[in-house]
């Protein structure tokens, strides 16, 4: 204990180790602190710290957990392999706090050595994890994201989510009743899930990067465009076997390996063999369809049954819309005031972790994921699941990004925000002033597919391969593509005062084509000084907010339809929400291109009817104008808070 006690004090004060032994601030004799060589005007400081640390320490030692394994029935007689985790000597009756997961249960951490959870640990709950339904050591057979059914008879993840709760509040000792559920990524979904139904004891749960829509948004495709890396790989790592399972790729850059691929019907001929339930779904529906809004939480998941509380990062590479939609889709039905959101500057899940004070190059100026366990999330349960009063719980908790400040709002996004729209403009700039005149005047490139444009710096290495830069893509330094001639930019001149952004960031692109199907990738993007106080930040393009739309879908995801060449047409992006404050002395940039490889397949820029049933030759060069007239007005939407 005496080296977690050093350690604790040293990154408290942000002493660097060798610095504090250096200077004698640790010493020891025969088991007992020495502080007599420290500075003397820290000794009462230090010994203070001490007695604190020492009084948590103890606090820390007062709950043990004991580990027990267990094979839950479900109503159809499937057994689900759970872990639970007890506290030894809690003095009271203690909530459960469970989790759902398709990534095996077997090897989960003690809860009071969890940076996620050792919060709520020290105080005592009875944590739960459990093996979904034909994963790993759970009986039973595994489907992707297997919808609400809401049928008799039926099974699915609200049903087994009901049978687990009914089953531990009968079976777990010394529990007080109430249950909660929290877990990112694909755990969100499963305490999405389990409280879009919810048991009686089920009080409150936390939904966090939790995936949405997975035509509009998240993991598998954005406003249709197919996902290409991420869904070749996640299909296969979780479809292949009954556990997680790479992909073997034959090449480091998968930028190469892809384009070799070429058409996407040869993954299937080549590697897939149809084996995996889930790219064979993709091949075979590629529009919006029924099966697509069957399998949609928009369609199972309506008002918030219990308290909710939805927590997603602004630059999560995986689920950012999840999170932001879930919480509106319930917000419109909120008539008890249980729905809450906290976003934060984070990528997917990164908030569990245990000292978040950056992602990639960008700085937050503080531990963001203690900040979030201890203020937010553990608050949240304590109030839900031990009824304990711990203030007033603000409606939208929201990390404020380039000012590296936590605010809190009674509505989300805020009411009080003005919608200022900033113009793409002649000469490379943009404008608070809408384009004058009526002569159609526009910015043009060339889009072949031959060379598209990557998404982050080559090389580009497996999603979750070894050394892999995957989770800080959406921070990288956008001055990768600085030059290349398939890349449109405006930028404005250097701010003179700040400028926050607190909302949802909406672009509409006039664009048009010689081709007959296009994709349209807008970033928003902060551009630091050319001297900055960090050096490596010094002229970075942060991008603050993106995304992609396919040209097919303008007039509705169910009904592509071919593109008329050369004619202007209105695109309404939504970049999705931030709240960022562009600094005095930066500049704000619009990037558009036609392409963002291979995280985004690549269009074919002719229209048929399925890109996933494409031939090499049905891939064309393609010219790209983005128009900036009075007519024809190409502006992003910003939410500016005075």
């Amino acid at each position: 204990m005496t080296s977690r006690v050093y350690i604790d004090f040293v990154q408290c004060y942000n002493i660097p180790p060798l610095l504090a032994f250096d200077h004698g601030l640790w010493t020891m004799d025969h088991g007992q602190f020495r502080t007599d060589n420290i500075y003397p005007h820290m000794r009462k400081l230090f010994a203070a710290c001490l007695c604190c640390l020492a009084f948590c320490a103890n606090a820390q030692d007062k709950i043990t957990y004991t580990r027990k394994e267990v094979m839950i029935p479900m109503r159809d007689g499937v057994k689900l392999y759970t872990v639970i985790f007890t506290p030894d000597n809690a003095t009271d009756a203690v909530p459960i706090l469970m989790e759902r997961t398709p990534y095996g249960s077997e090897g989960a951490q003690r809860p009071d050595k969890s940076s996620y959870v050792r919060d709520m640990a020290a105080e005592g709950y009875v944590f739960v994890t459990q093996d979904i339904r034909g994963r790993y050591k759970s009986e039973g057979q595994f489907v992707m994201n297997r919808p609400i059914e809401d049928k008799p008879g039926l099974i699915d993840e609200s049903t087994d989510t009901w049978d687990t709760v009914d089953w531990l509040i009968h079976n777990v000792k010394n529990n007080n009743g109430n249950v909660g559920q929290l877990g990112i990524s694909y755990l969100g979904w499963t305490a999405l899930v389990g409280a879009a139904r919810p048991h009686p004891a089920m009080k409150a749960a936390s939904e966090q990067a939790c995936m949405s829509d997975l035509f509009l948004g998240d993991d598998f495709h954005h406003n249709g465009a197919f996902r290409l890396s991420y869904a070749f790989d996640y299909a296969f790592m979780e479809e292949a076997s009954k556990v997680d399972t790479m992909f073997s790729f034959d090449e480091y850059d998968l930028y190469n390996w892809f384009l070799k691929l070429g058409p996407l019907s040869n993954a299937n001929t080549k590697y897939f063999h149809n084996t995996l339930p889930s790219w064979n779904m993709f091949m075979a529906h590629p529009n919006y369809d029924s099966v697509w809004q069957y399998k949609s939480p928009l369609r199972y998941v309506d008002y918030p049954r219990i308290p909710m509380l939805h927590v997603g990062g602004v630059w999560d590479q995986e689920d950012m819309m999840g999170p932001q939609l879930m919480y509106a889709k319930m917000e419109k039905l909120d008539s008890f005031n249980r729905n809450y959101i906290c976003l934060g500057p984070w990528n997917h899940g990164q908030w569990a972790g245990g000292n978040v004070t950056h992602l990639g190059n960008y700085q937050m100026g503080s531990n963001t994921a203690g900040y979030f366990q201890q203020q937010i999330q553990k608050k949240w349960f304590d109030h839900w699941l031990k009824g304990k009063d711990v203030g007033p719980i603000p409606e939208a908790t929201v990390f404020e990004t380039g000012s590296n400040q936590w605010k809190t709002y009674a509505a989300w996004p805020p009411k009080e925000a003005t919608i200022k729209k900033l113009y793409t403009a002649v000469g490379g700039k943009v404008s608070f002033t809408e384009p004058t005149g009526t002569t159609t005047a526009f910015d043009e490139y060339i889009s072949d597919p031959k060379t598209p444009v990557p998404y982050r710096s080559r090389p580009i290495e497996q999603t979750y391969g070894e050394g892999s830069r995957w989770r800080e893509w959406l921070t990288e330094d956008q001055r990768f593509v600085d030059g290349r001639p398939d890349v449109a930019t405006w930028q404005s001149e250097v701010l003179t005062d700040s400028i926050t952004v607190t909302g949802s960031i909406i672009a509409h692109l006039f664009a048009g084509t010689t081709g007959t199907d296009a994709d349209w990738v807008v970033k928003l993007i902060d551009v630091y000084p050319g001297q900055y106080k960090e050096r490596k930040m010094s002229g970075y393009e942060l991008m603050v907010a993106s995304e992609v739309y396919r040209g097919r879908f303008r007039k509705g995801f169910t009904t592509p339809e071919p593109i008329t060449p050369n004619k202007p047409e209105e695109y309404t992006i939504n970049l999705h929400q931030v709240n960022h404050t562009f600094l005095k002395g930066h500049k704000i940039m619009i990037q558009v291109q036609s392409s963002w490889f291979p995280i985004i397949d690549m269009n074919p820029q002719k229209y048929v009817p399925s890109i996933f049933d494409a031939k090499a030759g049905d891939y064309q060069k393609a010219t790209q104008r983005i128009y900036r007239s009075n007519e024809y007005a190409t502006y992003v939407e910003l939410p500016v808070m005075e």
